[in-house]
């Protein structure tokens, strides 16, 4: 529990106030970091030569490969796109993304690093009622997600119409 008066958990350090006005440092749990290696992969091939690789692609389309050091998770796919996820601090995702690349380079395929951080380009909005999560992006284009039956995304759409008019930008 955060302790108010001390800032931050106790036995921790002082909390920098211009910072963290809140007194509240939130801590990192989990970061997702993408990669593209920028080249195509047999994912057959890879789940049969490495040891810490999985596949089934009748669950899902990417090979799923796990290190130690530092404890993440990978989803290979076969375009040579890379999504590295688990690590606790932006360094080790980028030491474990640069593993698994080492990894699929090792079984033979012209793989680069090419480390991508990016920002989600989009406004995630999650809606109480209906229970819609909704990617709403500057082109004007929108995802809902989420649905149980399609009539909600319908109801979510209807819901955030009104507020996206009002923010709608004048066409140049």
């Amino acid at each position: 529990m955060a302790d108010p008066q001390g800032g931050g958990f106790e036995g921790s350090q002082p909390v920098d106030l211009s910072k963290h006005p809140s007194g509240i440092v939130p801590t990192l749990q989990n970061i997702v970091s993408t990669v593209n290696l920028d080249c195509k992969l047999d994912l057959k091939a890879i789940a049969l030569q490495a040891r810490n690789a999985e596949y089934n692609p009748k669950r899902f389309a990417a090979v799923i490969m796990r290190i130690r050091e530092p404890k993440t998770t990978a989803l290979i796919f076969a375009s040579g796109k890379m999504v590295c996820t688990g690590a606790k601090s932006e360094q080790q995702s980028k030491l474990a993304a640069r593993k698994y690349a080492r990894i699929i380079q090792k079984l033979g395929f012209p793989a680069k690093f090419k480390y991508e951080p990016e920002l989600f380009p989009g406004l995630i909005y999650r809606m109480k009622q209906p229970k819609i999560v909704l990617l709403i992006f500057v082109s004007g284009k929108i995802v809902l997600t989420g649905a149980k039956v399609r009539d909600e995304t319908y109801t979510a759409f209807e819901n955030i119409y009104p507020v996206l008019t009002e923010f709608r930008k004048n066409q140049q």
